[in-house]
């Protein structure tokens, strides 16, 4: 049955959760991206109650999908018992995939296609597979499928040497086009923007602090749903957030990019398994089913910029942009959310924003967007801290500013992410009234 459209019809954010973010290769080891989707949109189902009769798809975002069920959110609608008819779509658009599923959830809604979608994402570093060789998997597939005799099989194997050219190998996380790694490109940037060792650290000293404090005052534990390992281990908070660390001991660490580099483990973000979800609605849905919406989006950008240049200043064309489709400045917001890549992107992307030469540049604009209020941005501390399964990010930030502009009674919230391909997302939350 075809929902209604309506040109004032309005997607609204009702409920998020997510679960503890800790550090790959740990804790979640045994949890794959669809066991994390599951954990996720269990949780949110519980806390919200929502009819499951009534839910009508699942839009999920990830960045290491598995090769033998890459549809993700289909997978959890049916792995979850969901109706037959909860349909299930996958996307992916790296660091800013979570975002993504949202805004597209949003966009489902405010169409008339759908009155109830949760969207989300997750991510398994733990998880990911590692690939054979090109030349490996082309000399093997006529054995594997089973066309290959007993005179063929020497052939086949003549074709694998040397060994050293098939062995499998570890993934990198580099750039297609031009080779690089995203910290060496966040090295690039860092030099190229003037931001210093010390900067970096400093900034991601008051990630953690702020991160901690959060976790402290209870104000993230809410949102966090625990999980159960397969060995029967309860997981029930962050593992990553160092309330305790210190300029000094940031300071210690050595460069994990370049010889001389400025960029550690330290000011970085690390790799992490785990998933968010959001649970959106039309508002008339909403109303009839008695939540209490939190927050809806007045606009989104994503936008593309050269990967050889600067990869990760994405943020700063999004976020303008997202402002302007909004109607509104940088001054209007009480908050500013930023995904935090690297503690040296963030700064750069901060001090884009503030220049007046760079808004000429690159934005056709005669004055700068604007200085960002630190006491504004990321005040419950961002990725450096927390951690970043990469397509979870973004519905992390969703759910936390719209949690939030409700609690606090604020108005407006700019979510920025930079995302690899030389990508930018941005988006402007307002509080539901």
């Amino acid at each position: 049955m075809a929902k209604k459209s309506s040109k004032s019809r309005r997607a609204v954010i009702v409920a998020g959760g997510r679960t503890p973010f800790v550090k790959a290769f740990k804790e979640f080891l045994k949890l794959d991206t669809i066991a994390l989707g599951d954990a996720a949109v269990r949780g949110v189902l519980k806390s919200s109650q929502v009819p499951r009769n009534e839910i009508d798809a699942i839009v999920w975002g990830g960045v290491i999908l598995p090769s033998a069920a890459p549809n993700v959110a289909r997978e959890i609608a049916l792995d979850l018992g969901l109706p037959p008819r909860v349909e299930g779509m996958t996307v992916t658009r790296a660091c800013a995939s979570g975002l993504q599923a949202v805004t597209l959830a949003a966009a489902q809604i405010e169409r008339g296609e759908a009155d109830i979608v949760i969207a989300g994402g997750s991510d398994s570093t733990s998880n990911a597979e590692v690939k054979l060789p090109q030349k490996a998997v082309h000399a093997l597939a006529p054995m594997a499928f089973g066309k290959a005799g007993p005179k063929e099989v020497l052939g086949v194997l003549s074709q694998l040497m040397p060994i050293s050219e098939i062995l499998p190998k570890m993934p990198k996380i580099a750039e297609r086009t031009t080779g690089e790694v995203m910290g060496e490109s966040a090295e690039n940037m860092a030099r190229r923007n003037d931001i210093s060792r010390a900067a970096q650290d400093e900034f991601a000293m008051t990630s953690h602090h702020r991160a901690a404090a959060a976790i402290a005052s209870g104000r993230l534990r809410e949102e966090i749903i625990p999980v159960e390992t397969p060995s029967g281990h309860l997981v029930n908070g962050d593992t990553l957030v160092r309330g305790d660390t210190s300029v000094e001991k940031l300071a210690k660490l050595r460069p994990a990019f370049a010889k001389n580099g400025t960029l550690t483990a330290g000011n970085s973000s690390p790799l992490t398994d785990g998933a968010s979800a959001v649970l959106l609605m039309s508002e008339e849905k909403a109303k009839a089913l008695g939540y209490t919406p939190l927050a809806y989006f007045r606009s989104w950008s994503y936008i593309g910029v050269d990967p050889a240049d600067q990869l990760l200043m994405g943020p700063a064309l999004a976020m303008p942009q997202a402002l302007d489709r909004a109607g509104l400045e940088l001054s209007h917001m009480d908050l500013i959310d930023m995904h935090e890549a690297f503690a040296a992107q963030v700064l750069s992307v901060l001090k884009m924003l503030g220049s007046d030469a760079f808004a000429a540049e690159r934005l056709g604009r005669e004055k700068a967007v604007g200085e960002v209020d630190r006491d504004k941005l990321n005040i419950y501390g961002g990725s450096v801290a927390l951690g970043h399964p990469f397509g979870a990010t973004g519905a992390r930030m969703v759910t936390t500013m719209a949690n939030e502009l409700h609690q606090s009674d604020k108005q407006f919230a700019l979510l920025g992410l930079c995302a690899a391909g030389g990508l930018g997302a941005a988006a402007v939350l307002e509080r539901a009234s």
